[in-house]
């Protein structure tokens, strides 16, 4: 087949679930319901190797919808049908996947409803992010202590569901050791309140005819009654287990009974967690970390009892892996300084120490007493691996350590090859002094298949995280998935630890029988049973009711393997920038102030997100695969008249689901290198683009995007009488209706060739450049241009050619050629090769020449390390064309007395950001050789991302991103104070703020002049 199929997706529904749907809806129910391929597709995954594809996804604004959807499930009707919670989706083992209803909290119950810093609560609802609620907290001296990797993503209900813990659990313990408080909705809609109660109100509680009675008769029952068997089965570990905390549920010593330690772990298993009151902890005033290095990693482990009898806060390890990984991502930039080699050694392995206090005197003798038995350690004959170590004391370098610990799962994916690391049991805990002999016996079931795998985790907790690289879409690798689950279960056994630490249980709740025995396991069904009876709630988690011939899920549950061998591997290895992602979700971070992914932060939508969109593009290819077409050729395109009908029924096209969620994408690169691993969006976006458009016809606005570096140089031309033709009321409203494109720019009247001719300035051809003498070529600073600085902005490109000129270079012009960055936005992919074959001829000459090339728009100057490297291949593999800022790196620049007392702030553009992470460091190096103090201003992306913004579709997401940080940027550094780098950053300020914001050579310029 050689022309794109129209793709028909599951889409039937059971009938009761239709019937759910639609009396849901006529109820008073407010939140949304998404039954849309797209929209289930993306609550069909997580951070897991599972996929499962729910029957729709229901996203709740309050506690009451929260009733009213499980009021009615509680009918007689409606028993058959299924739900599941879902917050962040970074669950490991496939905790919120079901086939049936997703209830995503995430989206609307976000909010922070109470803080009392005097009593040291807060009052939150499920969908509140970890690091949201932190940031609330932060003013006020508090936090909320227990830690995990994907905080910045991770909802409270999420780790309420699985009770979570991390980082400096010794100390902070687990979630449910700070749960004061949980509003439950259970199935029938009844809202339960729960806390410590006295044993005699528990007593009086149970007494009641409804589904708390219920559960309060069970857990005294169980909970009091088997208090000898429980006592006896719960291993004496800071990991307790996770799923209903028997244990803790009743405290003998204070005599009560508390049903949130039940419900804590539950997995949703129980009922729907909608409020939870959580104790908060004061922010330690004073904290430093230690990194131990050592010599191999098994010493890292031998080591860490020696550094927990220090009384440290934490202790975190990393293996060799993660390590060599860390140094190939983005983040080893800012890493590097923070752990240096060791000279004469290599590091395979450190532990970070922290210790963090109140008291700084206490703090300090702790730190005091462990460097010097490390110096002791390391002096002796028998150092035990410790080759060194690092303090870090202030909090930006701890930070910056702990961003690359908690990007550790995502370095993991961007290992090498078809073989990717992957969870399933990936959170072992034992008892820590034993944690180097298991983790032995662990490796070597590992080494014995010859797999490869990545550690790190922590190991004051005897908690390691260990991936082993498998692909998943080989059946031999999942039949070795499901043999090492095996044997990892019964060494943790042996060990007398847990194979669920910290993850909780979800497919491996097979295990769960057996670990617990027939006794506390049916017990665990009784408390099942009480608030849960036909099965309705995640079933198969945890355990399954009395009643009923129900089963536990296992690890041998569909993965997300199964549907990606359906794709042929050409394929997939054409389409890695999809294929690769692991479902980490690094591009569902809460700051806004992150760079990536701005179209998923303006909607809320995870479909908009890098991982929502390697998700459906998945999907696409596999369909696609299933209908003989080969999406690795160039597209065949229908004839026009074709094309053009075929619009009218393209509604139930699944192209048209990932193409709605391809439209939302700004295309500005961030996910290319802020994506541990490298999940490129705009690369295939314009991959499917081309492939959608051959079955599609395109709109108007799209054949002017692909021409408007054409019809901006003829416009250039006569600069005032095209302004006069493009900015007119009639025009602006055609283009406006007709074309849906707006605030169209005006040309730079002069232009850029009456400035250029006017200052005497060189512009050369390439063959002229080259048939100057060598002395004199070396000395050209020669400039690429692109169509928006130098027909739109000609004096910023004015102001870079005298700043070369007054530091003794001279600046020279090529002729426009254009550089196709537009046609690659849009898909045109043909004509963007065309474009760059041709602009490649005119400067891989001067690059062999050693001429220095420089683009004035750092975003499209950085086109030709990307996308020209994609379309060309080798044959453009040597070209590089330099941003400013680079081109000032390393010259010699004589310091000069300051000239202004003004303090800059600088908005680096988002292309900028993700390739070039030390592009910041360099402008400030630079203002402050011309005494100038110069701020980097930590935002995310201004809106308007090339030609997004200028799209009327994208008015609203455009103008509501500039709001989310850069409005406030300029406010604070006013339009004199504030740098952009980027045309687009300038002229979506220049919208906003009615406003003209300067290119900091612009500054650079009024130094020198």
């Amino acid at each position: 087949m050689t022309q794109l199929p129209k793709l028909v997706a599951e889409s039937g529904l059971p009938q009761v679930t239709r019937d759910f749907l639609r009396e849901l809806s006529d109820s008073s129910y407010s939140g949304d319901v998404d039954v849309s391929y797209s929209g289930r597709l993306i609550a069909a995954t997580d951070n897991s190797v599972y996929q499962q594809i729910p029957q729709g996804v229901l996203y709740p604004r309050s506690a009451a919808d929260l009733e009213v959807i499980l009021k009615l499930a509680g009918q007689s009707q409606y028993h058959e049908i299924q739900f599941s919670p879902r917050g962040g989706g970074t669950g490991t083992n496939g905790q919120s996947l079901t086939p049936g209803l997703v209830v995503d909290m995430s989206r609307h119950m976000n909010q922070v409803l109470e803080i009392d810093p005097e009593q040291g609560w807060v009052r939150v609802q499920a969908g509140v992010i970890k690091d949201q609620l932190n940031d609330a907290l932060r003013p006020l001296g508090y936090f909320f202590s227990p830690d995990l990797s994907t905080s910045n993503r991770a909802t409270l209900g999420g780790m309420i569901n699985t009770d979570a813990s991390g980082q400096g659990s010794l100390v902070y313990g687990k979630t449910s050791d700070h749960i004061l408080a949980l509003t439950t909705i259970l199935v029938g809609g009844e809202r339960l309140d729960s806390g410590p109660v006295s044993l005699q109100q528990a007593q009086t509680l149970s007494e009641q005819e409804n589904a708390g009675g219920r559960l309060y008769r069970q857990a005294l029952d169980t909970c009091i009654g088997y208090r000898d068997e429980i006592e006896a089965k719960f291993p004496p570990l800071n990991r307790f287990l996770t799923g209903y905390d028997l244990k803790h549920c009743y405290d003998p010593e204070h005599n009560n009974l508390d049903l949130s330690r039940l419900i804590a772990g539950s997995e949703g298993t129980l009922g729907f967690v909608a409020e939870a009151k959580l104790n908060i902890t004061p922010i330690p005033k004073y904290r430093t970390l230690i990194n131990v290095k050592y010599s191999d990693f098994q010493a890292a482990l031998r080591n860490a009892p020696f550094l927990v009898q220090a009384n440290a806060t934490s202790v975190e390890t990393i293996d060799s892996k993660v390590l060599n990984l860390a140094r190939q991502d983005i983040i080893w930039h800012s890493v590097e300084p923070l752990l240096s080699d060791v000279e004469g050694q290599t590091m395979e392995g450190i532990n970070m120490v922290e210790f963090a206090s109140t008291d700084e005197q206490d703090n300090q003798a702790k730190i005091d007493a462990l460097c010097k038995r490390l110096d002791q350690l390391i002096k002796s004959k028998d150092n035990q691996g410790v080759i060194g170590y690092q303090i870090c004391d202030d909090l930006a370098s701890i930070q910056t350590i702990y961003a690359m610990r908690k990007k550790s799962v995502g370095l993991l994916g961007a290992t090498k090859g078809r073989r990717k690391p992957v969870a399933f049991a990936e959170d072992t805990a034992v008892p820590p002094e034993k944690l180097a002999d298991f983790i032995m016996e662990f490796r070597a079931i590992l080494d014995e298949a010859q797999l490869h795998y990545g550690m790190f985790g922590h190991a004051d907790a005897g908690v390691l995280h260990v991936r082993p690289a498998l692909d998943l879409t080989e059946p031999e690798d999942e039949t070795l998935l499901r043999q090492i689950s095996d044997k990892v279960a019964a060494l943790t056994e042996k060990y007398g630890g847990l194979m669920w630490g910290e993850h909780g249980k979800g497919y491996r709740s097979e295990y769960a029988p057996a670990f617990f025995g027939e006794q506390l396991f049916t017990e665990l069904r009784k408390i099942k049973t009480a608030v849960d009876p036909h099965n309705q709630l995640n079933p198969g988690k945890i355990c399954t009711p009395l009643q009923g011939d129900h089963n536990l899920v296992s690890v041998d549950a569909t993965k997300r393997g199964y549907f990606d061998r359906q794709i042929p591997v050409t394929t997939r290895d054409s389409y890695r920038n999809a294929m690769d992602c692991n479902g980490n979700g690094l591009c569902f971070n809460y700051d806004a102030a992150a760079v990536m992914c701005p179209s998923y932060k303006v909607t809320g939508d995870r479909r908009y997100s890098p991982k929502g969109r390697s998700s459906l593009m998945r999907e696409w290819l596999r369909l696609n695969s299933n209908a003989g077409y080969d999406a690795t050729q160039t597209a065949t395109p229908l004839p026009w008249f074709k094309r053009w009908l075929n619009n009218f029924t393209r509604d139930d096209d699944f192209s048209a689901e990932v193409k709605q969620s391809m439209d939302k994408c700004l295309a500005c690169k961030a996910c290319t290198n802020q994506c541990p691993v490298s999940v490129d969006v705009p690369t295939f976006k314009a991959r499917f683009l081309e492939h959608y458009y051959s079955r599609y016809s395109r709109p108007l606005k799209d054949n002017l995007v692909k021409t408007v570096e054409t019809t901006a140089k003829w416009g250039a031309k006569l600069p005032r009488f095209s302004n006069l033709l493009v900015n007119n009321p009639i025009t602006k409203s055609v283009l406006a209706n007709a074309v849906g494109y707006v605030d169209t720019p005006s040309f730079s009247a002069p232009n850029l060739s009456s400035r250029w001719s006017k200052a005497g300035y060189l512009q050369l051809t390439t063959e002229q450049i080259l048939a100057a003498d060598t002395q004199q070529r070396s000395n050209y600073v020669v400039i690429v241009q692109d169509p928006f600085t130098s027909f739109y902005e000609a004096e910023v490109v004015e102001a870079f050619a005298h700043v070369v000129k007054r530091l003794g270079y001279t600046p020279v012009l090529l002729p426009f050629k254009g550089h196709g960055k537009a046609q690659h936005v849009k898909g045109y992919l043909q004509a963007f090769e065309q474009t760059a074959r041709r602009v490649a001829e005119q400067l891989l000459p001067l690059h062999e020449a050693e001429v220095d090339l420089v683009g004035v728009d750092s975003s499209t100057a950085l086109v030709f390390r990307d996308e020209y490297q994609q379309a060309l291949g080798s044959d453009a593999a040597q070209l590089r064309v330099k941003t400013v800022v680079e081109w000032f790196d390393g010259k010699p620049l004589s310091p000069m007395a300051e000239i202004s007392n003004r303090t800059y702030g600088l908005l680096l553009h988002c292309t900028e950001q993700s390739f070039i992470p030390e592009s910041a460091k360099h402008w400030q190096r630079l203002f402050s050789a011309f005494g100038l103090k110069l701020d980097v201003v930590s935002v995310g992306c201004c809106g308007m991302a090339g030609t997004f913004g200028h799209e009327k579709d994208n008015q609203q997401d455009s103008k509501a991103l500039y709001k989310m940080g850069w409005e406030q940027a300029v406010e604070a550094y006013g339009n004199m104070g504030i740098v952009a780098t980027g045309f687009s950053c300038r002229s979506q300020i220049k919208r906003m703020e009615k406003k003209r914001v300067r290119h900091p050579l612009e500054v650079i310029l009024a130094c020198l002049s």
